[in-house]
């Protein structure tokens, strides 16, 4: 895998985790020289972005271990919880969204939702979100 590639899985990967990044401007430029096929640009982007979920998933699990979901006494916080826990997994294919996805990867992780299960929403919706992004550019 040449550099371009690796500073692509690298913006994913941040782009995904609570830091900031440009993943899709480096897959526009990736996409418009023409270097690399879509699938392997597909497979590089959403490979790092979905890490980068599972990393944010990863550190929610840790925060559950001093700060388990029961010891919310707020109302608010209350019904935060019950709504994630109403829609489930499922609610982790919107993780690609701005401001939103990487809170939604975190409370999976420290609401204990199965990693396997959270992995494959996170991946499903940050692969589309990739997919309609090359789409688009096509």
């Amino acid at each position: 895998m040449d550099a371009s590639l690796w500073s692509l899985f690298a913006s994913a990967f941040l782009s995904s985790t609570l830091l900031p990044g440009g993943s899709e401007a480096v897959l526009a430029y990736l996409a418009s020289n023409e270097t690399h096929g879509y699938i392997i640009l597909l497979f590089v982007a959403a490979a790092g972005n979905t890490l980068g979920g599972m990393t944010s998933w990863g550190l929610g699990w840790l925060i559950a271990v001093k700060y388990p979901a029961r010891g919310l006494v707020k109302p608010a916080q209350q019904q935060a919880v019950v709504r994630i826990q109403r829609w489930g997994s499922p609610v982790l294919l919107l993780s690609w969204l701005p401001l939103l996805g990487d809170p939604l990867c975190v409370a999976a992780g420290w609401l204990r939702m199965h990693w396997l299960v959270s992995l494959l929403f996170i991946g499903g919706g940050k692969t589309a979100r990739y997919a309609a992004l090359l789409y688009w550019l096509d």
